[in-house]
């Protein structure tokens, strides 16, 4: 199930936490509750990736996206993903979230989320995600603008660039199917 409350509790505190501007890492303190682990004892690997919403949805508030979201009807979109899993993240551990705008193209924001549990990294995801109007993808100098930051040209590191050239060559739709 998708962590409504925690959302809302990350929707609430987000109003009162510092703002941030797109260059600003978010820093999520998070609890593994039994729910969000497998049968081995640890956060389930598709947890991780709904436990980074959360991440996504707080940088959004503290920098004023959601806000331009709900008044211009605007949507959220990822389009891609990619994580590492390193270290184990057992049931009622501690560990922060970390949430990094690194980089923008035409069309997609890219992300780096992740978890740190006693300065060990434990898990790491790159995303490419976007913002939607009527099924569409905005370009990203449009939010730029909207949120107040149109020179964040967000540079590309190179393995960002690598990934997203190496994912823009996998064949779509699938040959397998």
């Amino acid at each position: 199930m998708y962590p409504f409350l925690r959302l809302v509790d990350v929707m609430v505190r987000g109003r009162w936490r510092s703002k941030l501007t797109p260059s600003d890492p978010s820093v999520l303190p998070m609890t593994a509750w039994p729910w969000d682990c497998d049968i081995f004892g640890e956060i389930n690997n598709g947890r991780h990736l709904t436990l980074f919403d959360l991440g996504r949805f707080d940088l959004g508030i503290r920098t004023g996206l959601i806000t331009i979201l709900r008044k211009r009807r605007w949507g959220l979109v990822v389009a891609g993903s990619t994580i590492r899993y390193r270290r184990r993240i057992l049931p009622f551990q501690r560990y922060n979230q970390h949430t990094h705008l690194v980089a923008r193209d035409e069309k997609w924001f890219y992300f780096v989320q992740t978890t740190e549990r006693k300065g060990t990294a434990c898990s790491s995801a790159l995303l490419r995600t976007g913002v939607t109007s009527k099924g569409k993808v905005i370009p990203t100098q449009d939010v730029a603008v909207a949120l107040g930051y149109p020179e964040w040209t967000g540079a590309m590191p190179d393995w960002v660039k690598a990934w997203a050239d190496a994912d823009a060559g996998r064949p779509w739709p699938p040959a397998e199917i």
